[in-house]
């Protein structure tokens, strides 16, 4: 007999081995008609998997976060499916899952076009309708090569050649295309309803910039279509609240080719930096930071001693002046170890903690460039505590707290933690990632915190926390960090003199709030859709003069606004009122002051408030009373 255990604690009796298919249908037909999958003793498996022994099975449906994956997992296929049933000269390479939906990339001899999407998604729709049966099977390494081989699927060939030559390979058909796959799918394909193709993007093979060039179809795909319409509801919004549009309609920054992936900042996007860089910088003045600045160029031989040009020096610029190797800085560690070591310390000064601003670095690929989300020059909020293990809790549960109440001066309420563990490629022995992942994780707990953990994706030199914040859109973006790195001070020569008069290596902790400037403006400028709250607009009022007679009025109420420390400025131009109103209201200017004559004879002002709110006429205190009052609320 096989005991099978529900998750409801009930258990089932089979005298045979039996599907979880079997499984589904013996607990009753609302589950088999909505089954998806299954779980056998916490593995995700088809719906064709075989139980041969006793075992823990729970039934994976369309209502189930796994049963979503399988759905997009699925959907992906049909996506392959279908280009090649229209072109059948296309080759296909991945298709996973990613948030949201799925992609597949394919090689073709030109590129897809808009209405080649819409004819790919209508004839998917026509393979889903057939409800074709998706079989699985497993064969041999040497079979599966010589299989994709024959059919000249050669990237799918070259995947299957790393996999070592022991390993069982997995591969699902449904109709006439067979693809390579550790599933699981749907049971067939009829349960595949509401879907739709999003865009056309490059990419690599393998992600290898000097690689061939492919082209990536996106998708995305859910279990009804109420889920379906408000996402797609959300991407209308999303590509209204683009940055890059907003940046150029409300004069912020632009970009050029003769500087990719560096931002040219436009005096009003430069003031709205400068107000998120100096809050920033009281916020850290307030808790004992201290700040420094460092060199932009240091020589090869540093990043060689702290692991960078090993493990990072492909997304390094290089330069060279008088037969010296230099590197620019891609991030401020081995800066800031040297300001450490400069001077000898005691216990007695730490912990010490240096912030910078400055600029650093990176040689991204321009294919992943993409407005201030991705860039090669960029600025951190960065610091690095430099304090002894017994000090690693105190000092993480106070970033912990400076993190959520900075998050939350920003307008962002949902923040998810997760725990970046060892990447494979990693400096420091087992025992120090054991002692580094086991005080981030003690440091989480005593904040009080639910994480979630991420195996291998931490940086070379040590584990990471990672604050995802959520946007007004419901997106996630990681912004801030909180690394434990016994590694780096060791391989630098930092030491302090302990309570025992002897020399002691520091633990440093790498930390970040909204991580790259650049990209965190790009996530406020959505997040508001480029309506500011009052304290980070760029231009909190605009002065507008009705006619020539009230243009003295206008520039000393300007003044007036100006000496209470607001950002204030007047337009004077000869244009009717109506216009001006309809340029601000655009750019989104929190205030607009309209004045005539009648506002100057009575010494008032006319007010407008964004979207269109008209509030009257009101005294100038009342104004000013009005502008405090909104900012202590900010």
């Amino acid at each position: 007999m096989i005991s099978v255990r529900l998750p409801d604690g009930s258990t089932q009796q089979y005298n045979h081995p039996v599907t979880i298919a079997e499984v589904a249908v013996s607990i009753g037909p609302d589950i088999i008609q909505s089954a998806l999958g299954g779980k056998v003793n916490g593995t995700l498996v088809d719906m064709s998997t075989l139980i041969r022994h006793d075992a823990s099975v729970s039934i994976i449906t369309d209502k189930d976060p796994e049963g979503l994956e399988i759905i997009r997992h699925s959907t992906a296929h049909l996506l392959a499916y279908g280009v090649k049933e229209l072109f059948p000269q296309a080759k296909v390479a991945i298709g996973p899952v990613i948030e949201n939906g799925f992609y597949y990339d394919f090689a073709y001899h030109r590129a897809f076009t808009l209405q080649d999407l819409q004819n790919i998604e209508r004839r998917m729709r026509e393979l889903a309708k057939k409800d074709e049966q998706v079989l699985q099977r497993a064969v041999s390494r040497d079979e599966a090569v010589n299989y994709f081989k024959c059919i000249g699927e050669r990237y799918k060939t070259e995947i299957i050649e790393a996999i070592p030559q022991c390993e069982q390979i997995k591969l699902y058909s449904h109709g006439s295309f067979t693809d390579l796959c550790r599933g699981p799918h749907v049971p067939s394909m009829g349960k595949l309803k509401y879907f739709k193709l999003t865009k056309l993007a490059g990419a690599y093979w393998r992600g290898n910039a000097s690689g061939e060039q492919l082209q990536r179809i996106y998708g995305t795909a859910w279990a009804s279509e109420e889920d379906q319409i408000a996402h797609l509801r959300m991407l209308e919004e999303a590509e209204k609240r683009d940055h890059r549009k907003l940046g150029k309609q409300l004069d912020l920054f632009h970009l050029r080719e003769e500087a990719p992936g560096l931002v040219f900042w436009h005096p009003n996007g430069w003031i709205l930096w400068q107000q998120v860089e100096q809050y920033l910088r009281r916020r850290l003045s307030a808790v004992g930071y201290l700040e420094v600045k460092t060199p932009m160029i240091m020589e090869r031989s540093l990043w060689e001693r702290s692991g960078h040009w090993q493990n990072y020096r492909e997304n390094m610029f290089t330069t060279e002046s008088e037969k010296r190797d230099y590197a620019i800085k891609p991030m401020n560690c081995p800066g800031h170890v040297q300001m450490f070591n400069y001077d000898l310390h005691s216990y007695r000064d730490l912990p010490l903690r240096f912030a910078e601003f400055s600029s650093c670095h990176r040689n991204e690929a321009s294919g992943a460039l993409h407005g201030l989300m991705r860039v090669r020059g960029f600025a951190q909020d960065d610091a690095h505590i430099f304090c002894t293990e017994d000090q690693v809790i105190s000092e993480s549960v106070a970033f912990n707290s400076l993190a959520m109440s900075v998050y939350k001066d920003f307008g962002f309420r949902q923040i998810n933690i997760k725990l970046a563990l060892r990447p494979e490629k990693r400096a420091g022995t087992d025992d120090t990632w054991d002692r580094a992942e086991q005080g981030l994780r003690a440091a989480l707990s005593a904040c009080g915190l639910q994480w979630q953990e991420l195996n291998g994706e931490g940086a070379f030199y040590g584990p990471k926390v990672e604050y995802h914040i959520k946007d007004a859109l419901g997106r996630s973006w990681q912004c801030g960090t909180l690394q434990l790195d016994f590694v780096l001070p060791k391989r630098l020569g930092a030491e302090y003199v302990s309570e025992s008069n002897s020399r002691c290596c520091p633990v440093i902790l790498h930390r970040a709030i909204l991580g790259s400037m650049e990209r965190f403006l790009g996530i406020l400028i959505e997040h508001y859709a480029g309506a500011m709250p009052l304290w980070l607009a760029p231009m909190q009022v605009i002065v507008l003069n009705i006619a020539e007679s009230s243009v003295v009025y206008a520039n000393i109420v300007t003044q007036l606004l100006k000496k209470q420390g607001f950002r204030a400025s007047a337009d004077l131009r000869n244009e009717k009122i109506s216009y001006k109103i309809r340029e601000y209201a655009l750019k989104k200017v929190p205030y607009l002051v309209i004045v005539g004559d009648k506002e100057r004879d009575k010494q008032t002002l006319a007010v407008r408030a964004r979207g269109g709110i008209d509030l009257g006429v009101m005294l100038f205190e009342d104004f000013l009373d009005r502008l405090r009052n909104e900012l202590q609320v900010s």
